[in-house]
């Protein structure tokens, strides 16, 4: 099997790319697939969160346009199949630097970092077999994860970051032929059934391990937005009934709800939002498209 599309020594291997915006879960992901027999994933490489965007010199990491929270916004960050100025050559110096941290041994080969999330068109002009997964998580917990990180920015700022870069692979999805996308949400709360359908989505044997897998972890980003809502101090109710106002129609649109954490529509996702009413917050276009889960694409 010749998968790695556009690498001429491709030896037969799948190429997995991992999405999602930071503390969107995409790390959790990549680990239990890298516990799976027949994947490797990059682990022990001494860069942040073993991404492959930080061992490589043919494209700018997240970091070049302004890192967590900010870099789904900068305009330079969408990368398609335009930026691909010469797919053979970039495909087989991204494979030459990233061959040295896989296990070559294993068939299925993943690389996870963020701004994959807004790469997909770009890499797929790379490797046109590769297969995608992204990882979408619940807006509020995104945003106020990443404000432990980004404490000068404003709510508003991050929560644009997450609308406006999700809105991004809803229209590109439509271009990818290998596509799975994860809900976070769904991933914690059954995760056999979700590494299932992603192990069948890859192509792999057995059962991909969840034991890594918490179910808590967004417990705390829960209280802490719950705690807004009815504190003492008039300010932070208004900054968050604002925040609801001003995203909820967005939140939904996507499956989600500021006003209703619980809230998780099912069905089909990526919706076919217009990314230009998601960016600042608008009320978003969306032609006839379903709310939910998971959408797959195998063309």
């Amino acid at each position: 099997m010749h998968d790695l599309g556009g690498d001429p020594h491709g030896d037969g291997h799948r190429l997995v790319f991992v999405g999602g915006l930071h503390r969107s879960g995409t790390t959790l992901l990549a680990r239990c697939l890298a516990a799976h027999p027949e994947v490797s994933g990059f682990a022990g490489t001494g860069v942040p969160e073993d991404e492959g965007q930080h061992l490589q010199s043919v494209y700018p990491t997240a970091r070049a346009y302004g890192g967590p929270g900010r870099f789904a916004r900068h305009p330079g960050a969408h990368r398609t199949e335009r930026h691909a100025a010469d797919p053979g050559a970039e495909a087989a110096e991204l494979l030459r630097q990233w061959r040295p941290h896989w296990d070559l041994r294993r068939p299925v080969l993943v690389e996870k970092s963020p701004p994959n999330l807004v790469m997909t068109r770009y890499l797929q002009a790379l490797f046109p077999q590769a297969r995608f997964v992204m990882v979408v998580r619940h807006p509020v917990t995104v945003t106020l994860a990443t404000a432990r990180w980004r404490r000068r920015s404003p709510l508003g700022r991050l929560f644009d970051n997450w609308f406006h870069g999700h809105a991004l692979l809803t229209g590109d999805a439509e271009r990818l032929s290998r596509l799975h996308v994860v809900r976070y949400e769904r991933l914690v709360a059954d995760p056999a059934a979700v590494l299932g359908e992603v192990g069948a989505f890859l192509g792999l044997g057995g059962t991909v391990p969840g034991d890594a897998v918490n179910p808590a972890r967004s417990d705390r980003y829960r209280r802490q937005w719950e705690a807004m809502a009815g504190s003492s101090r008039p300010w932070r109710r208004l900054a968050h009934a604002r925040l609801v106002h001003r995203y909820e129609s967005a939140a939904r649109a996507h499956g989600y709800s500021l006003a209703d954490l619980d809230h998780l529509a099912p069905g089909t996702w990526p919706l076919p939002v217009d990314c230009r009413s998601c960016s600042a917050g608008a009320t978003p276009k969306v032609p006839g498209g379903r709310d939910g889960a998971v959408r797959s694409a195998s063309r």
